[in-house]
């Protein structure tokens, strides 16, 4: 299901990690890949809290989790300028969903990285 919500279908995920060749962009495409299905579940469940909405953001997060193997095998890892960057995108995806006051450790946290 494509995602309807405009600002959300246009903007640019991962941005500083397609811009940096340390990061490959085949596995910086399956975390991209995460936040579009962040998104079309976010459109298709319609959390009507910040709880309904944070299981839906610490499954994503459980992905990149699974997803850092793969940036290893690359030769690249999720550190610092991958951790802002995607923590930057989820808080993107709440607040462009009406969750602006999501906390930004419970949105990720889950996180192994």
């Amino acid at each position: 299901m494509p995602i309807t919500n405009q600002q959300a279908a246009g903007h640019a995920f991962l941005r500083q990690l397609y811009a940096d060749s340390y990061y490959a962009d085949h596995v910086v495409d399956k975390g991209r890949t995460i936040l579009v299905r962040l998104c079309e579940r976010i459109e298709a469940e319609q959390p009507s809290d910040l709880a309904a909405l944070y299981v839906l953001t610490q499954a994503a997060t459980e992905e990149f989790n699974l997803l850092e193997t793969e940036f290893e095998a690359a030769g690249s890892e999720i550190e610092t300028v991958a951790r802002e960057d995607i923590a930057e995108d989820f808080w993107f995806v709440a607040s462009t969903y009406g969750f602006s006051d999501a906390d930004v450790e419970e949105r990720i946290a889950t996180r192994d990285w």
